[in-house]
């Protein structure tokens, strides 16, 4: 990875359109028709991988540790809604992130995210090999 100078501040961005597969509805969890925190979170990691690509170096990747989330508003399909993630703070291979979701100027959510730099085939060969022993 980078040093932390240089990716402190790094900004990802991510957009979608509420689509009804999309809704608490169609995902068992409430009776409203509205924007699923589970694809709020989707897009909240999306706008932060794309926040590290171009500071992170071959082979490696970032997985979450950490995520909190706060609901402002919420937002119907058809919407479409932008996501920004700015990365906030470095310590060692930890990065944590300030990510907004916004309908137009509507502030709908926010969250902190805090991801970890793996190397991924050690991370990917570690996984496998839990999943053996288990």
């Amino acid at each position: 990875m980078k040093p932390a100078e240089e990716v402190i501040g790094a900004v990802g961005l991510s957009t979608m359109i509420v689509r009804p597969g999309d809704t608490c509805v169609a995902m068992g969890i409430s009776d409203l028709p509205i924007l699923a925190s589970s694809h709020i979170m989707h897009s909240m990691e999306s706008a932060s991988v794309a926040a590290l690509i171009e500071y992170l170096e071959p082979g490696e990747t970032t997985v979450v540790e950490k995520f909190e989330l706060t609901m402002i508003d919420s937002v119907g399909i058809g919407a479409e809604v932008r996501c920004t993630a700015r990365c906030i703070d470095v310590d060692g291979r930890e990065l944590h992130f300030l990510c907004d979701l916004y309908d137009g100027e509507r502030h709908i959510a926010q969250g902190v995210i805090k991801r970890k730099a793996v190397e991924r085939v050690s991370y990917l060969a570690r996984t496998a090999a839990q999943s053996l022993i288990n």
